[in-house]
């Protein structure tokens, strides 16, 4: 498991994870290359409605005609004009069965108080836990979040969080939270575009507890 070769992070939170049957399962997408435009999601999670992660324009280079979404349910009327074959909206603590896709929804949500007010608690925007294709690894896409009460104790075997600072974790403050997940393995995301640096990823390395690996998957 340890080179994770079916996940991929393209640009901020941009993620697809593909099982073992062929499932794809994409995250947020955004900002996406000619390259990176597959149409053949099965299914798109999207975490909240901040541009950088409900893009429709790149929702429309991933998807196909039997793509399904699931959002939360505060995002029904943004998600309402994609397009989708099917939509499902979820809140934290629900969990829905869909074929080749089990998704447990986790609340995303800032607590420093610096950033209070661009991921309220209020807004209902949520993380996912995922398993696909009937595989018991459980992967933890966290959302634009900080380590709150209600994702602290999420159970998983990977975990992809946030590094970048400003909006989410800095470095420091997402390797505390991974620490306390205690994943096999963990995938840092947002970095490199809008905020932080690519060098942001060494300094979160340092500070991950050396018995959970470390994986570098943003693609530029």
């Amino acid at each position: 498991m340890s080179s994770l070769e079916n996940v991929r992070v393209f640009t901020q939170s941009a993620i697809r994870i593909e099982g073992v049957a062929g499932t794809v399962v994409c995250f947020d997408p955004f900002a996406l290359t000619d390259a990176e435009a597959a149409h053949d999601a099965d299914y798109v999670l999207i975490t909240h409605a901040h541009y950088d992660h409900l893009s429709p324009e790149d929702y429309a280079r991933v998807a196909g005609e039997k793509t399904v979404v699931v959002a939360p349910a505060s995002m029904a009327g943004d998600i309402a004009g994609l397009g989708a074959a099917e939509t499902h909206l979820m809140g934290a603590g629900e969990r829905l069965e869909l074929p080749g896709l089990c998704v447990e929804a986790v609340s995303a949500y800032n607590v420093e108080p610096e950033r209070l007010g661009m991921h309220p608690q209020a807004n209902g925007w949520l993380g996912y836990v995922v398993t696909i294709d009937g595989e018991p690894t459980r992967y933890y896409i966290s959302g634009d979040t900080d380590q709150n009460p209600d994702n602290e104790t999420v159970s998983c075997d990977v975990a992809l969080v946030p590094i970048g600072g400003t909006y989410t974790c800095d470095p420091r403050q997402a390797a505390a939270f991974v620490n306390a997940l205690r994943p096999r393995a963990v995938v840092p995301t947002h970095y490199g575009s809008i905020v932080g640096t690519y060098a942001d990823f060494d300094a979160f390395a340092a500070e991950v507890d050396p018995a959970i690996e470390v994986i570098r998957k943003l693609e530029r």
